[in-house]
Parts: structure tokens; C-alpha cells; sequence
């Protein structure tokens, strides 16, 4: 497995191990990051006592589990260098659609943004243009990371591995490595976005590997802040306003799940608020929408705001259950299998939502202040059916003349 070492400058830095309970056999294992799928003995009773633990036919799901090596010693010796100012932040996973919203907010309000981006063919110009700072890094390259922290402060990280990764590359391997970077360089505030509910769900991957690095990054001792989100606006567009206009076919389930949808530009707003605030050093802070919805309410409210009806296209909650478990038979499908688990939650009647009055109350925000997502839909559907309004007549006027 890849090695956790940094670099011979950082071979002082340790970062405790990350237990979740003593049956997760998360542990200390020497300078190495393992990953493993296995049935720890005492969970094994609580899995078979609830169905939404059981496979096909009523076998018993195997639990993930990661373990997290680190080189053993107390803690980073810094020598005295020159202060870094609060202001200096760097963004991770800034071309994202989180991240991007995270990095204006933070230029808006008179921070000197750095991203890390890793390096591509097209680069991330459009950051340039905004007035960040760019440096190339990769997580799933260790190496490459401790010399784009010099004078950073703050580190956001909206990061997350791309569909055609393995979920452990960057969101375990990477960000352990990134924490106990972090911890060396001295950088004095982490933000970790994770997701709602993950400590709920050790049979999805992806919310494990987010409720393992909360912890990590709780036990690493560094002055840190955990950020909950349930699901972002801007993912609707593609998702079924797009597909409505162009009369294609939106693709749904029948989960009862309900999601409280908020937008990035509102979450990146009250990041800020949290990085400013000691009040919320060191907290668990979840941030939802108004109100939460089921997939057929949101494609209910594009029909209305479009003024056409949608091709819907069901899959049932089955159906999805059933491929899950055909692609874990093939080694090459397991990241699939991975990211199919999110199946095992629209099972039930999950609520991706929290209230949310004792958080506005922290930062000191106004609810009216967020917005819904029938105000955020009825915006983008009168902005696009003005444009198209327009080019029609463009294409009508051009006619015209021909």
C-alpha cells in the first residue's frame, strides 16, 4: 500500500489512530495506509440484526474498514518563522462545485486564496482570472504537497476523488496524508467538508471514509472544523432541469429519501463565518436547506417552473440494489459497487436534513438570508427561458434577412 511518508523534513509528525469503535480495527499498523473490506467478530451480531445490513438472499454485508500508518513521534518541531497572516488560505478541490464557490466568496472578502490543483491539460484559468493563486499538487501524490503550504493559515478542503477513481486514492489516502502535512507545516485551522449522517452508514464507502477522517482529523490536534453537507442546488440543474428543456429523459427512483438541498454560494458564505468565529473551533456543524425534498417534488417544481411536462424514466430502489451486488462479482466493477451503495440508504425513509435555528443562532445568521430551492430553481428557469426566448428571435430575425 502507498506509504504515508512525506517527505524526510516531516518524518517527526504522528498522527493517533482513528477508532470508531474497537470492533473497526482502525488502528497504528507502522508507515503504511492499509484499506480492507472485513467482518469484525462483535459487529457481526449487529449486522445480522438489521436488514439494512443484509445483501442478497440475507447475507450478511461486509463492513469497510481503514487503518491509517503513521511515522511515530510526539509531534511536529517548527522552528520560529515568519508569522502567516489569518487572511492566507488554501482551497482544496477548488475547480469543484463547492470548491469554486468557496474560492470567489473568499476573494470577495479579501482573502489571498491559493489552489491546489493538480496539474492537467487544460489548466484552471478561470481561477487566475478571479485573482487566486494556483499551484499544482496531487494527494495521491504525497510528495507534492508540503511545499504549495508554505504561508498558508487555513486550509479548506472541498476535495473529493473523480467517478473514474478509486474512493480511497483521494478521500482517505490523500486526505490522511494532506492532515498530517497540515500538522507539520503548523497550518493553525483545517475545514473538512463530510457528509450528513456519515457515521450512520459503514456499508457506504464514501461515508465511511468521511466519518474516518473526521476522526483522524479530530485526533491529529489540529485546530479543525467539520462541516456536514446534505446536497448541493447547483446538482439539480444537470440533474433534471437540463433534461427537462431539452425533452430528454430524467432519470429517478422511487426512494421516499429527502434531501435538504442548499446552495454552495449560501455554504461558502457561512464557511467564512465559521473560519472567523472561535465560537465554532473545534465543532461538528451540519449545514441544510430550507426544507428537504423527494426526487419526484424537485422534478415536480421544474415541470411547473419549465411549463413542460418531464420524461421520467423510474429505476426502481431494487433494481439498483440488485446491480450493486452483480458488479461486487467482478474486481474491475468494485469502485461501481462503491459508489452503488448509496442504494443501501434510499432503502429507508433517510432525511438528508437537520434543524437548523441552534447553527444559525451561532454564526449569528438570518434565515430569511438562505435561499430555497424554489426561489434558486424559479431564478435559473426565468434566466434560461429569457435566453432562449431571445435566441429564438435572433434565429427568427436572421431568417428574416437570408
Amino acid at each position: 500500500m502507498a506509504s504515508t511518508t512525506l517527505h524526510s523534513r516531516l518524518s517527526t509528525t504522528q498522527s493517533p489512530s482513528v477508532t470508531r469503535s474497537s470492533s473497526s480495527l482502525r488502528q497504528i499498523t507502522g508507515n503504511s495506509l492499509t484499506w480492507s473490506r472485513a467482518l469484525a467478530p462483535d459487529r457481526l451480531l449487529s449486522a445480522v440484526s438489521h436488514s439494512s445490513r443484509r445483501g442478497v438472499g440475507g447475507s450478511v454485508k461486509p463492513l469497510i474498514t481503514c487503518t491509517a500508518g503513521t511515522t511515530p513521534v510526539a509531534a511536529a518541531n517548527l522552528a520560529p518563522g515568519t508569522p502567516v497572516r489569518p487572511t492566507s488560505i488554501m482551497v482544496i478541490g477548488a475547480t469543484g462545485t463547492l470548491g469554486r464557490q468557496v474560492v470567489r466568496r473568499a476573494l470577495d472578502e479579501g482573502y489571498d486564496v491559493r489552489c491546489l490543483v493538480r496539474p492537467r491539460p487544460a489548466p484552471a484559468d478561470f481561477l487566475r482570472d478571479w485573482g487566486a493563486t494556483v499551484v499544482n499538487g496531487d494527494l495521491s501524490k504525497p510528495e507534492t504537497i508540503p511545499a504549495t503550504l508554505v504561508g498558508v493559515h487555513t486550509i479548506i478542503d472541498c476535495a473529493t476523488g473523480r467517478p473514474e477513481e478509486p474512493i480511497k486514492t483521494v478521500d482517505w489516502e490523500g486526505k490522511v496524508a494532506l492532515i498530517q502535512c497540515a500538522k507539520a507545516m503548523g497550518i493553525q485551522k483545517y475545514v473538512f467538508f463530510s457528509i450528513h449522517n456519515c457515521d450512520k452508514h459503514p456499508e457506504v464507502p464514501l461515508m465511511e471514509i468521511k466519518y474516518c477522517t473526521e476522526k483522524f482529523l479530530k485526533d491529529s490536534g489540529i485546530n479543525h472544523v467539520v462541516i456536514r453537507l446534505c446536497g448541493f442546488m447547483q446538482g439539480l440543474i444537470g440533474q433534471y432541469a437540463v433534461p427537462i428543456l431539452e425533452e430528454k429523459s430524467v432519470w429517478g427512483t422511487d426512494a421516499p429519501t429527502r434531501i435538504a438541498y442548499m446552495d454552495t454560494q449560501d455554504i461558502a458564505r457561512l464557511t467564512f463565518i465559521a473560519i472567523r468565529s472561535e465560537k465554532v473551533d473545534g465543532k461538528l456543524l451540519t449545514f441544510a436547506g430550507p426544507r428537504a425534498w423527494t426526487t419526484q417534488e424537485v422534478i415536480t417544481l421544474c415541470e411547473r417552473l419549465a411549463g413542460q411536462d418531464a420524461n421520467v424514466t423510474t429505476v426502481p430502489v431494487s433494481v439498483l440494489k440488485f446491480t450493486r451486488q452483480l458488479t461486487r462479482c467482478f474486481e474491475w466493477t468494485n469502485d461501481v459497487a462503491d459508489r452503488l451503495a448509496f442504494s443501501e440508504i434510499l432503502t429507508s425513509d433517510t432525511v438528508f436534513s437537520v434543524p437548523m435555528n441552534e447553527t444559525y443562532q451561532l454564526l449569528g445568521v438570518d434565515q430569511k438570508d438562505i435561499i430555497t430551492l424554489e426561489k434558486y430553481l424559479q431564478d435559473y428557469f426565468t434566466n434560461i427561458l429569457k435566453k432562449l426566448k431571445d435566441l429564438k428571435a435572433q434565429s427568427k430575425q436572421s431568417d428574416f434577412y437570408i
